[in-house]
């Protein structure tokens, strides 16, 4: 890579760290939420339901407009319609109204993430984009890590609005720096965009249409969107796990999570190395087992101590299979990749969604523990489902 597309890199990766912290910042704060607007627990979450249901469907606007305009272009627009929304959220009065501000938030910060991973598809080679998805994964854990602590301790401290408030204006210098490097004329500019036929919907549907005939794009999105209501269904609630089976603070919940993002960045680290001794079905195998574990270890540890240890389990677990999975969607439909990867991303939340939902209506009811070994039994076998599809070292199998 080129020193302007590696600076392009870094720029995506704050607004990627911004996007991946609004989208956990919730996760510490349901009790307090549920307190202060007079809801359940399980009510509550309908914060990061509305937010994963939004992510998830933009996607579809997304792709075919990243395709059309120039992926780095709309990311700078979702940034900035982020710095907006968030604000927005810091000041909502009334719960309906916080819950829509929050999917308006994930509407915006749908374009972000995605779009950074078709980039890199666009712009790096096969052979280097497992090492290079995973440096972005390195802002986006640590986003995730931001979030869920900087949430907690918020709502201890400064009160939950000051997290959302301290986010608008993070997304705020992320879209100014991405806009000033982007007119200077460093990034590489979407020429060909411009001459491409214009948008329709009846294109995008047939295109849509034309990708979900391929045998490898349904595999794809079908296994994501399993990964994303059992893996991360159940994250969302790891703190409430921590706060009710524990006895842990707000804080000391979102400090804990920060351990599930240390086994990301763990991941990130040794990526090139791992990926040489065990190949993407090690990657996927391992990685499901030690998802297991972790959420075994939350349902069902005796003490907090171990609870702890299963969520950096969990983590290292999570970034293993998904890093996987994000490199099969990047080579999936190389002919448009844009759509291709934001459809990825599409069912990953539409998943989430999914999972939240389910997990809600069982944390009311005091049912975590047996819900989390049951998302634990499921994981491990889509592990083995995904370790069958992929070549035992290195490179996708075909697209």
């Amino acid at each position: 890579m080129t020193s302007s597309p590696s600076m392009m890199l870094r720029l995506i990766g704050l607004a990627a760290f911004c996007s991946m912290a609004s989208m956990r910042v919730c996760d510490p704060m349901l009790v307090e939420l549920s307190q202060e607007f007079s809801v359940t627990t399980g009510d509550a979450a309908a914060v990061i339901a509305a937010f994963a249901v939004a992510y998830g469907v933009l996607q579809l606007v997304y792709g075919p407009l990243g395709d059309r305009l120039g992926k780095v272009h709309v990311i700078i627009g979702a940034t900035s319609a982020c710095a907006v929304f968030s604000a927005i959220t810091a000041l909502a009065p009334t719960f309906t109204v916080l819950v829509v501000s929050r999917a308006a938030m994930g509407a915006a910060a749908a374009g972000i993430i995605p779009l950074s991973m078709a980039w890199i598809g666009d712009q790096v080679p096969y052979e280097q984009r497992q090492e290079t998805l995973a440096r972005l994964m390195v802002a986006t854990v640590t986003g995730m890590m931001a979030g869920q602590w900087f949430g907690g301790f918020a709502t201890e401290t400064m009160g939950w609005r000051a997290a959302f408030a301290v986010l608008s204006v993070l997304f705020f210098v992320a879209a100014v720096l991405l806009f000033r490097h982007a007119r200077a004329g460093l990034a590489a500019a979407p020429a060909a965009a411009a001459d491409a036929p214009a948008f329709s919907w009846s294109g995008y549907l047939a295109g849509t249409v034309n990708l979900l005939r391929m045998p490898r794009v349904r595999w794809v999105l079908a296994v994501v969107a399993i990964e994303g209501a059992l893996a991360f269904g159940t994250l969302a609630f790891v703190p409430a796990r921590m706060v009710d089976g524990f006895g842990l603070s707000a804080s000391a919940a979102g400090g804990v999570m920060v351990l599930y993002g240390v086994g990301g960045l763990l991941y990130s680290v040794f990526a090139r190395r791992w990926l040489a001794v065990m190949g993407e079905k090690g990657l996927a195998l391992t990685g499901a087992t030690l998802i297991a574990a972790g959420l075994l270890l939350l349902a069902w540890a005796p003490a907090v101590a171990w609870a702890v240890l299963g969520c950096f389990f969990a983590g290292v677990g999570f970034y293993m299979l998904h890093n996987t999975l994000q490199v099969q969607a990047t080579q999936m439909a190389p002919h448009a990749r844009g759509t291709a990867v934001t459809l990825f991303a599409c069912l990953l939340f539409l998943g989430q969604s999914t999972g939240v939902l389910v997990v809600a209506f069982s944390v009311d009811r005091g049912w975590l523990p047996p819900v989390f070994t049951a998302a634990a039994l499921g994981v491990l076998a889509l592990g083995f489902v995904v370790s069958r599809q992929v070549q035992a070292r290195g490179a996708v199998a075909g697209a």
